[in-house]
Protein backbone atom coordinates (compact mmCIF):
# COMPACT_ATOMS: atom_id res chain seq x y z
CA UNK A 1 0.00 0.00 0.00
CA UNK A 2 1.36 3.42 -0.96
CA UNK A 3 2.13 6.06 1.64
CA UNK A 4 -0.60 8.25 0.08
CA UNK A 5 -3.24 5.52 0.46
CA UNK A 6 -2.29 5.00 4.09
CA UNK A 7 -2.63 8.73 4.81
CA UNK A 8 -6.03 8.83 3.17
CA UNK A 9 -7.20 5.85 5.19
CA UNK A 10 -6.06 7.46 8.45
CA UNK A 11 -7.69 10.75 7.47
CA UNK A 12 -11.02 9.13 6.61
CA UNK A 13 -11.03 7.04 9.77
CA UNK A 14 -10.22 10.06 11.92
CA UNK A 15 -12.87 12.20 10.21
CA UNK A 16 -15.44 9.46 10.61
CA UNK A 17 -14.59 9.11 14.30
CA UNK A 18 -14.95 12.87 14.84
CA UNK A 19 -18.30 12.99 13.03
CA UNK A 20 -19.62 10.00 14.97
CA UNK A 21 -18.42 11.53 18.24
CA UNK A 22 -20.23 14.79 17.49
CA UNK A 23 -23.42 12.94 16.55
CA UNK A 24 -23.34 10.81 19.71
CA UNK A 25 -22.65 13.84 21.91
CA UNK A 26 -25.45 15.81 20.31
CA UNK A 27 -27.87 12.91 20.72
CA UNK A 28 -26.82 12.45 24.36
CA UNK A 29 -27.46 16.10 25.16
CA UNK A 30 -30.82 16.00 23.42
CA UNK A 31 -31.85 12.80 25.17
CA UNK A 32 -30.70 14.12 28.53
CA UNK A 33 -32.98 17.14 28.19
CA UNK A 34 -35.83 14.84 27.16
CA UNK A 35 -35.15 12.50 30.08
CA UNK A 36 -35.13 15.40 32.53
CA UNK A 37 -38.43 16.67 31.11
CA UNK A 38 -40.00 13.22 31.37
CA UNK A 39 -38.70 12.84 34.93
CA UNK A 40 -40.27 16.17 35.92
CA UNK A 41 -43.55 15.21 34.26
CA UNK A 42 -43.60 11.87 36.10
CA UNK A 43 -42.93 13.63 39.42
CA UNK A 44 -45.78 16.05 38.78
CA UNK A 45 -48.07 13.17 37.85
CA UNK A 46 -47.32 11.36 41.12
CA UNK A 47 -47.97 14.49 43.16
CA UNK A 48 -51.31 14.90 41.41
CA UNK A 49 -52.10 11.22 42.04
CA UNK A 50 -51.39 11.60 45.76
CA UNK A 51 -53.64 14.66 45.84
CA UNK A 52 -56.44 12.89 43.97
CA UNK A 53 -56.17 15.40 41.13
CA UNK A 54 -54.94 13.08 38.39
CA UNK A 55 -57.07 11.82 35.52
CA UNK A 56 -55.69 9.78 32.60
CA UNK A 57 -56.62 12.35 29.94
CA UNK A 58 -55.60 15.55 31.71
CA UNK A 59 -52.73 17.82 30.77
CA UNK A 60 -50.37 17.14 33.67
CA UNK A 61 -48.47 20.40 33.30
CA UNK A 62 -51.66 22.46 33.38
CA UNK A 63 -53.22 20.48 36.23
CA UNK A 64 -50.04 20.77 38.27
CA UNK A 65 -50.41 24.55 38.39
CA UNK A 66 -52.90 23.94 41.22
CA UNK A 67 -50.02 22.64 43.36
CA UNK A 68 -48.05 25.56 44.78
CA UNK A 69 -44.48 24.64 45.82
CA UNK A 70 -43.20 25.97 49.12
CA UNK A 71 -40.00 25.39 51.09
CA UNK A 72 -40.38 24.57 54.78
CA UNK A 73 -37.80 24.81 57.52
CA UNK A 74 -38.26 21.43 59.22
CA UNK A 75 -36.87 22.61 62.54
CA UNK A 76 -39.25 25.56 62.94
CA UNK A 77 -42.13 24.48 60.69
CA UNK A 78 -42.07 27.91 59.07
CA UNK A 79 -42.09 28.65 55.35
CA UNK A 80 -38.74 29.83 54.03
CA UNK A 81 -38.92 33.13 52.06
CA UNK A 82 -38.63 32.57 48.33
CA UNK A 83 -35.83 35.12 48.05
CA UNK A 84 -33.84 32.94 50.45
CA UNK A 85 -34.60 29.53 48.89
CA UNK A 86 -36.34 29.36 45.52
CA UNK A 87 -38.96 26.55 45.47
CA UNK A 88 -38.65 26.35 41.68
CA UNK A 89 -35.01 25.26 41.85
CA UNK A 90 -34.61 23.71 45.29
CA UNK A 91 -33.52 20.06 45.11
CA UNK A 92 -34.26 18.32 48.42
CA UNK A 93 -32.47 15.10 47.46
CA UNK A 94 -29.32 16.95 46.56
CA UNK A 95 -29.54 19.01 49.74
CA UNK A 96 -29.80 15.84 51.86
CA UNK A 97 -26.33 14.77 50.69
CA UNK A 98 -24.77 18.20 51.30
CA UNK A 99 -23.45 18.54 54.88
CA UNK A 100 -24.07 22.29 54.81
CA UNK A 101 -27.71 21.88 53.79
CA UNK A 102 -28.57 18.82 55.87
CA UNK A 103 -28.36 17.36 59.35
CA UNK A 104 -27.17 13.97 60.54
CA UNK A 105 -29.97 11.98 62.11
CA UNK A 106 -29.03 10.40 65.47
CA UNK A 107 -28.96 6.63 65.07
CA UNK A 108 -31.61 6.05 67.74
CA UNK A 109 -34.00 8.41 65.92
CA UNK A 110 -33.23 7.29 62.38
CA UNK A 111 -36.31 5.10 61.92
CA UNK A 112 -36.25 5.27 58.11
CA UNK A 113 -32.49 4.51 58.04
CA UNK A 114 -31.59 7.38 55.73
CA UNK A 115 -28.61 8.80 57.66
CA UNK A 116 -29.19 12.46 56.88
CA UNK A 117 -32.12 14.69 56.05
CA UNK A 118 -32.23 18.08 54.39
CA UNK A 119 -32.81 21.07 56.65
CA UNK A 120 -35.52 22.28 54.31
CA UNK A 121 -38.30 20.32 52.62
CA UNK A 122 -40.19 21.08 49.42
CA UNK A 123 -43.94 20.74 49.99
CA UNK A 124 -46.93 21.51 47.82
CA UNK A 125 -50.15 23.22 48.85
CA UNK A 126 -53.48 23.11 47.04
CA UNK A 127 -56.04 25.82 47.68
CA UNK A 128 -59.78 25.87 47.19
CA UNK A 129 -61.72 29.13 47.20
CA UNK A 130 -58.61 30.92 48.40
CA UNK A 131 -58.13 28.66 51.41
CA UNK A 132 -55.82 25.72 52.04
CA UNK A 133 -57.46 22.49 50.92
CA UNK A 134 -54.59 20.01 51.23
CA UNK A 135 -50.82 19.67 51.40
CA UNK A 136 -48.51 17.17 49.74
CA UNK A 137 -45.35 16.09 51.57
CA UNK A 138 -42.31 14.21 50.25
CA UNK A 139 -41.52 11.05 52.25
CA UNK A 140 -38.75 8.48 52.01
CA UNK A 141 -37.26 5.57 53.90
CA UNK A 142 -35.66 2.18 53.48
CA UNK A 143 -37.63 -0.98 52.88
CA UNK A 144 -36.11 -4.42 52.40
CA UNK A 145 -33.95 -3.72 49.35
CA UNK A 146 -34.20 -0.04 48.59
CA UNK A 147 -35.01 3.50 49.57
CA UNK A 148 -38.69 4.12 48.91
CA UNK A 149 -39.66 7.60 47.74
CA UNK A 150 -43.24 8.83 47.89
CA UNK A 151 -45.67 11.69 48.30
CA UNK A 152 -48.26 11.88 51.06
CA UNK A 153 -51.27 14.19 50.73
CA UNK A 154 -52.97 15.38 53.90
CA UNK A 155 -56.21 17.26 54.38
CA UNK A 156 -56.18 20.87 55.57
CA UNK A 157 -56.57 19.50 59.13
CA UNK A 158 -52.96 18.29 58.87
CA UNK A 159 -53.76 14.74 59.91
CA UNK A 160 -56.22 13.04 57.57
CA UNK A 161 -54.75 11.21 54.58
CA UNK A 162 -56.06 12.32 51.20
CA UNK A 163 -53.76 10.01 49.22
CA UNK A 164 -50.31 8.52 48.82
CA UNK A 165 -47.98 7.38 46.05
CA UNK A 166 -44.67 5.53 46.18
CA UNK A 167 -43.09 6.39 42.88
CA UNK A 168 -39.54 5.05 43.20
CA UNK A 169 -38.24 1.90 44.89
CA UNK A 170 -36.65 -1.46 44.17
CA UNK A 171 -38.72 -3.69 46.43
CA UNK A 172 -39.59 -7.24 45.34
CA UNK A 173 -42.20 -7.33 42.59
CA UNK A 174 -45.47 -8.85 43.80
CA UNK A 175 -44.44 -8.52 47.45
CA UNK A 176 -42.87 -5.33 48.80
CA UNK A 177 -43.29 -3.85 45.34
CA UNK A 178 -46.99 -3.58 46.09
CA UNK A 179 -46.26 -0.29 47.87
CA UNK A 180 -46.86 1.32 44.48
CA UNK A 181 -50.06 -0.61 43.77
CA UNK A 182 -52.92 1.91 43.44
CA UNK A 183 -55.30 -0.56 45.11
CA UNK A 184 -53.16 -0.63 48.25
CA UNK A 185 -52.56 3.11 48.13
CA UNK A 186 -56.33 3.66 48.00
CA UNK A 187 -56.65 2.01 51.43
CA UNK A 188 -54.83 4.97 52.95
CA UNK A 189 -57.51 7.51 52.06
CA UNK A 190 -59.29 8.85 55.14
CA UNK A 191 -56.84 7.33 57.63
CA UNK A 192 -55.77 9.41 60.61
CA UNK A 193 -52.10 10.04 61.35
CA UNK A 194 -52.25 11.16 64.97
CA UNK A 195 -53.74 10.05 68.25
CA UNK A 196 -55.46 12.25 70.82
CA UNK A 197 -52.15 13.59 72.12
CA UNK A 198 -50.92 14.11 68.54
CA UNK A 199 -48.47 11.24 68.69
CA UNK A 200 -48.04 9.41 65.39
CA UNK A 201 -50.40 6.41 65.48
CA UNK A 202 -50.37 5.45 61.81
CA UNK A 203 -49.21 1.87 61.18
CA UNK A 204 -49.01 -0.68 58.40
CA UNK A 205 -50.37 -3.75 60.11
CA UNK A 206 -49.12 -7.30 59.96
CA UNK A 207 -52.07 -8.85 58.17
CA UNK A 208 -55.40 -7.12 57.65
CA UNK A 209 -56.92 -4.31 59.66
CA UNK A 210 -59.78 -5.69 61.75
CA UNK A 211 -63.04 -3.81 61.25
CA UNK A 212 -64.18 -2.15 64.46
CA UNK A 213 -60.75 -2.46 66.13
CA UNK A 214 -59.31 0.50 68.02
CA UNK A 215 -56.62 1.03 65.39
CA UNK A 216 -58.91 0.77 62.36
CA UNK A 217 -58.87 4.52 61.70
CA UNK A 218 -55.08 4.81 61.78
CA UNK A 219 -53.89 1.59 60.13
CA UNK A 220 -53.76 -0.04 56.71
CA UNK A 221 -53.42 -3.68 55.70
CA UNK A 222 -49.93 -5.09 55.63
CA UNK A 223 -48.27 -6.17 52.39
CA UNK A 224 -48.59 -9.94 52.12
CA UNK A 225 -45.20 -11.65 52.34
CA UNK A 226 -43.39 -8.33 52.77
CA UNK A 227 -43.08 -7.72 56.51
CA UNK A 228 -39.83 -5.76 56.26
CA UNK A 229 -41.17 -3.47 53.56
CA UNK A 230 -44.35 -2.92 55.59
CA UNK A 231 -42.24 -2.11 58.64
CA UNK A 232 -40.20 0.28 56.53
CA UNK A 233 -43.33 2.18 55.52
CA UNK A 234 -44.45 2.38 59.16
CA UNK A 235 -41.01 3.63 60.19
CA UNK A 236 -40.80 6.32 57.55
CA UNK A 237 -44.29 7.54 58.45
CA UNK A 238 -43.37 7.60 62.14
CA UNK A 239 -40.31 9.68 61.35
CA UNK A 240 -41.58 12.14 58.75
CA UNK A 241 -44.84 12.88 60.56
CA UNK A 242 -43.08 13.18 63.90
CA UNK A 243 -41.06 15.93 65.56
CA UNK A 244 -37.92 15.17 63.54
CA UNK A 245 -39.80 15.60 60.28
CA UNK A 246 -42.95 17.54 59.44
CA UNK A 247 -44.31 17.56 63.00
CA UNK A 248 -43.64 21.27 63.70
CA UNK A 249 -45.02 22.25 60.28
CA UNK A 250 -48.17 20.18 60.64
CA UNK A 251 -48.80 21.66 64.07
CA UNK A 252 -48.89 25.08 62.44
CA UNK A 253 -51.22 23.72 59.77
CA UNK A 254 -53.60 22.51 62.49
CA UNK A 255 -53.52 25.95 64.02
CA UNK A 256 -54.42 27.57 60.73
CA UNK A 257 -50.96 28.60 59.60
CA UNK A 258 -51.01 26.76 56.29
CA UNK A 259 -51.69 29.65 53.94
CA UNK A 260 -49.16 32.14 52.74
Amino acid sequence: MSRESTSKTVFVATALAVVCSVLVSTAAVGLRDMQQANKLLEKQKNILMAAGLYEPDINVTEAFKACKPKVVNLETGEYVPEDEVDPATYDQREAASNPELSVKIPEEKDLPRIGRRAKYALVYSVEKDGQLDQIILPIKGNGLWSTMYGFLALDKDGETVRGVTFYEHAETAGLGGEVSNPKWNAKWVGKKIYGSAHEVEFRVMKGEVVAGSKNEDSSVDGLSGATLTSNGVTNLMQYWLGEQGFGPYLEKIRKGGGNG
